[in-house]
């Protein structure tokens, strides 16, 4: 009995999955609720939105890229269910494009910016005016007329007067015809004037003497008249921009030249002012009767500097902000 091996016994235990049915149901469960639970919800978002925003969403399922592609507002935030969307229910505006940068936002010490541009346009108009005199003293045919064209920086702009003098007239005698060397005179002029953005006005004028055939209704006021819009058209025929011209007018004898006697040969003339943004504003607004705020007036003009004016004029309206800050 000794030598008899004792046997081997396995124990083999049979694990029945899901005892009482296990937690499978649980989870089932679970998933049910959710399910139930996002249905209400759907429900009730349904019966509290307006038609319109019903639409919206439909149009949106139709074609989700809109707002990606043509920029705009979508139906709404898609980081919210709330109407509008966004960080809070104050905001109206859902989705957005944002491709684009949005336009930056300015602002400006309107009475520093105002200084300096008024600063860099009279700096303009004086490096004008040294272009002029150095055609006139490079050109033959302009330096004989040396003394008969007159170049002055005043509040108007600058001012470029044309004069006769006793024996070398402008114009034919009572005449708006001009003289061959007239016509050389502004048409140099006119090639030169386009170099400024600066708009132009014209002013005719004639002395006291009365004109000859007054008393058939054509006096002083119509010669000077007719010969400032001749003089418009040699400008233009030089190559000036026919829109720069912004006023033409004829004075007669109303306004000499300087103290003169009102028969001296001085006072016939033609007069033209370069005008700066101040005098063209004050004529455009007392023509129109529009009036522009002061910011949109700020913003324009800074168009009309190159990019380093325009960050100089910045930065300096930007400084004065600052100090009238502290």
């Amino acid at each position: 009995m000794s030598e008899q091996k004792a046997p081997i016994i396995v124990k083999r235990v049979k694990k029945v999955a899901g005892g009482h049915h296990g937690g499978a149901w649980k989870i089932a469960y679970a998933d049910f609720v959710t399910a139930m639970m996002a249905f209400f919800l759907l429900m009730w978002l349904l019966g509290s939105t307006a038609k319109g925003d019903l639409e919206g969403i439909a149009e949106y399922f139709k074609n989700p890229l809109k707002v990606s592609m043509q920029g705009g507002s979508g139906s709404g935030d898609s980081s919210s269910v709330i109407k509008g969307g966004g960080q809070d229910i104050t905001r109206q505006a859902g989705q957005v494009k944002k491709g684009e940068a949005e336009a930056e936002k300015k602002s400006y010490n309107l009475k520093a910016a105002k200084a300096e541009l008024e600063k860099l346009e009279a700096q303009r108009l004086n490096i004008l005016k040294q272009k002029l005199e150095a055609a006139i003293d490079t050109n033959p045919t302009l330096k004989q007329f040396k003394r008969q064209l007159l170049l002055d920086i005043t509040a108007e702009g600058l001012r470029i007067q044309i004069v006769d003098e006793q024996n070398r007239p402008m114009f034919n005698l009572a005449s708006a015809e001009l003289q061959p060397y007239t016509k050389i005179i502004l048409r140099e002029i006119g090639a030169v004037l386009n170099d400024v953005p600066n708009r132009v006005s014209l002013s005719g004028h004639t002395d006291a003497t009365v004109y000859a055939n007054g008393g058939r209704g054509y006096g002083n006021w119509e010669l000077s008249a007719d010969r400032a819009n001749a003089s418009r058209r040699e400008l233009i025929s030089g190559g000036m921009n026919e829109a720069k011209m912004l006023r033409v007018v004829g004075l007669g004898s109303s306004v000499p030249f300087g103290e003169a006697a009102p028969t001296d040969p001085i006072n016939r003339r033609i007069s033209i002012i370069v005008m700066n943004k101040r005098t063209e504003d004050a004529i455009t607004k007392e023509a129109s009767g529009v009036q522009v705020e002061d910011r949109a007036d700020v913003e324009t003009e800074l168009g009309r500097f190159g990019p380093a004016a325009q960050a100089a004029a910045a930065a300096k309206a930007s400084a004065a902000a600052a100090a009238a800050v502290k």
